[in-house]
């Protein structure tokens, strides 16, 4: 209870170390760069998207292409408002779990500017703390001004996700779930958006957000490499392992469940779908926008992994196992 009102969410047990530092000289200097270009980059959600840009089309949000039935029979069968309707819904759903996501991301790094012990580490988690509120904040905006503010509940696999991170006691398995394996996953998903979607306010949203999350991975590249490197072998599997797991959830394929449910879907015609989504996808028989980003979100996995060090012969068959390929 917060002012005699019942407060929205739930709680996570932590158990984190905060380091206290009495030396406040910079001690990396391509972290305090990234620090300093942060602070140049800092905008305002109230002032510096034009909200005021009128809904043109039908109604759509998102491109169509990213329906899942797009294209197919029960696509077909339904009416245009029927249409639109579906894809307001999952857009809502979609932007649902991103502004989820971003507010556990705020949590997050407020705990990682705690436990990461460089002076310049802690200077750039503050403001990664910033702007994954800023994130929240726009997201939740845009939800108010397109669809009302409603969101959907916390997905099962989101939530698995931030709990763990938010639980774990490690910075470094806080920073492989969260900038490196998430924010690479953000990354390719915000650059679809903002090239995509229907709505100008929304591609206004996803660029500015983009703008953030490409700095926020660089914190993982830059923090991560001298860590593994120095890792004993029984700490280099642990962090495997941990991306390993990270990936599985985050690819694990979440499904607009609730908004087909809403729209008066069988449970029938939702697993016909659901298997219809992983033929196609395991077939390459996608949409010019699905293609673009899982190439990219793929592409984008490999060479992060790789350049911190955590992609492995041990790993490679799991990444496999997502569809993953890796290049020679």
């Amino acid at each position: 209870m917060e002012h005699g009102h019942q407060i929205d969410g739930h709680q996570v047990e932590t158990r984190n170390t905060a380091h206290f530092r009495h030396d406040y000289r910079s001690d990396g200097a391509d972290l305090r760069r990234l620090y300093e270009q942060a602070k140049i980059d800092q905008w305002n959600a109230a002032r510096d998207i034009d909200w005021d840009v009128p809904l043109e089309g039908d109604g759509g949000l998102i491109s169509d292409d990213l329906v899942d039935i797009h294209g197919t029979r029960f696509w077909g069968k339904m009416s245009e408002a029927d249409r639109v309707e579906l894809n307001r819904r999952i857009t809502r759903w979609r932007l649902s779990t991103l502004v989820q996501g971003e507010h556990g991301a705020m949590l997050l790094c407020s705990q990682l500017v705690e436990c990461v012990q460089g002076q310049d580490a802690k200077l750039f988690q503050s403001t990664q703390v910033a702007d994954e509120a800023r994130h929240n904040e726009v997201l939740q905006r845009y939800l108010e001004l397109r669809l009302d503010g409603d969101i959907y509940p916390v997905g099962g696999n989101v939530k698995e996700i931030f709990d763990t991170l938010l639980s774990t006691s490690s910075w470094y398995l806080k920073t492989i779930g969260l900038q490196l394996v998430a924010e690479t996953f953000a990354v390719s998903l915000f650059r679809m958006l903002a090239e995509s979607s229907k709505d100008a306010v929304l591609r206004q949203v996803c660029r500015r957000i983009l703008q953030d999350e490409a700095r926020h991975m660089g914190f993982a590249m830059l923090s991560l490499p001298a860590m593994v490197a120095e890792a004993s072998e029984a700490e280099h599997r642990e962090m495997e392992d941990f991306a390993v797991w990270a990936l599985s959830r985050t690819l694990g394929g979440i499904f607009p469940l609730a908004a087909y449910q809403e729209m008066g879907f069988a449970k029938a015609d939702l697993d016909e779908i659901k298997q219809f989504r992983r033929e196609r996808a395991a077939g390459g028989d996608e949409t010019a926008f699905r293609k673009y980003f899982r190439r990219d979100l793929h592409d984008g996995l490999v060479r992060n992994l790789r350049k911190v060090g955590l992609l492995s012969e041990r790993i490679a068959p799991n990444l496999q196992s997502f569809g993953i390929k890796l290049a020679a």
